[in-house]
């Protein structure tokens, strides 16, 4: 099981509560730090991902941990029927609502508030699931995982982007040092939350990545699990069936 680990340590709150608190804290900044902070190679990473779900065709998309809806938003290239985002920071949803009404989306993109333990959807709803950098934040991962099975539709696939661990030298050693001396001092820097910096890598730290990831996926029912690495390791696609 993941060992838990929370935004803020001197909190007696849920961790639900503190990542929902901390992304309605850093949401106005999220998107310029992200840009920022990964020089532009999520975008890349979010690309990949989403293609992995062209020849699927999936007509119903559940977007979850949407956050500011760069996910969903890139889901629009598969011409699904319709793309649900949902996520517990109603701040984050705010900026994402905003992108979309932009766009000209809002009849093919909905975003909500949801908890990825208690997905507020039937069972079999969904032909494909997508979770970019959200997995890590569940209080309780066996728990959301397996309610992510039970809302995908059977054959349905569901495609995650998690950041992961690089083992290869010198890859894993400027990693570790970019994600636990620059990160947090950059996000202290532009952000009003210096905690939610901090928790980043401690929380990518704890999430049991790789083969770990994929036997949760497996104990939950999933089956062709496969992880993709990105970029030297420093992120993953997992990729699962139902």
């Amino acid at each position: 099981m993941q060992s838990t680990v929370t935004p803020y340590k001197n909190q007696t709150n849920s961790k639900k509560e503190q990542v929902a608190e901390m992304f309605n804290n850093i949401a106005p900044k999220y998107d310029f730090l992200n840009q920022m902070l990964s020089l532009g190679i999520h975008k890349g990473w979010r690309k990949k991902a989403i293609d992995l779900l062209r020849e699927k065709k999936p007509k119903m998309v559940l977007d979850i941990a949407t956050g500011t809806g760069d996910f969903a938003i890139e889901a629009v290239k598969l011409n699904p029927e319709k793309i649900i985002g949902v996520d517990i920071s109603e701040g984050m949803l705010k900026l994402g609502i905003e992108k979309v009404n932009k766009l000209n989306l809002q009849n093919k993109i909905e975003l909500k508030l949801g908890d990825s333990e208690k997905l507020p959807f039937s069972n079999n709803s969904f032909d494909a699931i997508t979770v970019g950098f959200g997995v890590r934040n569940f209080e309780n991962l066996e728990k959301g995982i397996a309610d992510i099975y039970r809302v995908l539709n059977q054959d349905g696939m569901l495609v995650v982007l998690e950041f992961s661990k690089p083992t290869a030298f010198p890859i894993k050693q400027v990693y570790n040092f970019y994600f636990r001396y620059i990160t947090p001092f950059v996000g202290k820097l532009f952000s009003k939350d210096s905690s939610a910096y901090t928790y980043l890598p401690e929380s990518v730290n704890a999430f049991p990545a790789g083969n770990a990831f994929l036997k949760v996926l497996q104990q939950a029912g999933f089956k062709e699990t496969k992880d993709v690495p990105l970029t030297f390791g420093i992120a993953s696609i997992y990729v699962a069936k139902k």
